[in-house]
C-alpha cells in the first residue's frame, strides 16, 4: 500500500493537491470573480499584436466615449476629437499615452490612453483603456431645456408657438448683452 500512496504523491507533485501551491497565481486566479477574469481575457484579446496601430475613430468606439465607430469617425471629420493637441482625421493611429479630446454631447471628455483595444468591451473594463481628465459635468438644472410641454397637453397653439418665439429671442439678447436685466413679466 505504501506503494500507491507514493504513486499519488508524485502526481500531485510537491505543490499539493491539483498541482497548486498555496498563495501561487492559480490559487490568486480561484479567488478572483469569473466575471472579472472573462472581461479582462476580453479586452486582452482585444488588444492589437505588437507593433500594430489602432485607428482613432475605433479605439474612441472600444473605449465607449461615443455609441457608435461612425459616430466617432463623423467627430473626427468634423474637427471635434484632438490628439496631443492636433484635430486628426478617422484612420489617425493611437499610442499608449496620447492625450484624447473629445467634444461630444455638449460635454468634452479628455482622456489619456493606457492600453489600445480594438473590439468594444464592458465598461468596467473600458475604464481601465484610458485615465480621465475630463472636468465634471455641468449640473443638470444647468441644462434644464427649454419649452418642455406637460405630458398629454397636445400639440401647441399657434399662440402657444409665437409665445415660445418671443421667449427664445429674448433669451438670445440677453445672452448678446443685448437686454440688460431680466426680461419683465406681463
Amino acid at each position: 500500500m505504501d506503494s500507491e500512496d507514493d504513486e499519488d504523491d508524485k502526481d500531485r507533485g510537491p505543490a499539493g493537491p491539483a498541482g497548486t501551491a498555496p498563495g501561487s497565481a492559480g490559487a490568486a486566479d480561484a479567488a478572483v470573480d469569473p466575471k472579472v477574469a472573462a472581461a479582462v481575457a476580453a479586452a486582452e484579446a482585444a488588444a492589437p499584436a505588437s507593433g500594430e496601430t489602432v485607428r482613432i475613430d475605433s479605439w474612441i468606439w472600444a473605449v465607449r466615449l461615443v455609441k457608435t465607430r461612425s459616430v466617432g469617425a463623423t467627430a473626427c471629420r468634423g474637427g471635434h476629437v484632438r490628439v496631443n493637441g492636433e484635430r486628426v482625421k478617422p484612420a489617425h493611429s493611437v499610442r499608449v499615452g496620447d492625450e484624447v479630446r473629445l467634444r461630444h454631447e455638449g460635454r468634452e471628455r479628455v482622456v489619456v490612453v493606457k492600453r489600445l483595444i480594438r473590439k468594444r468591451v464592458g465598461a468596467p473594463v473600458a475604464a481601465q483603456c484610458y485615465v480621465d481628465n475630463s472636468p465634471p459635468p455641468p449640473p443638470r438644472e444647468a441644462v434644464a431645456p427649454i419649452g418642455v410641454r406637460d405630458r398629454g397637453a397636445g400639440r401647441p397653439t399657434k399662440r402657444d408657438r409665437r409665445e415660445l418665439e418671443r421667449l427664445r429671442d429674448l433669451e438670445r439678447l440677453r445672452d448678446a448683452g443685448g437686454l440688460g436685466g431680466r426680461p419683465r413679466e406681463h
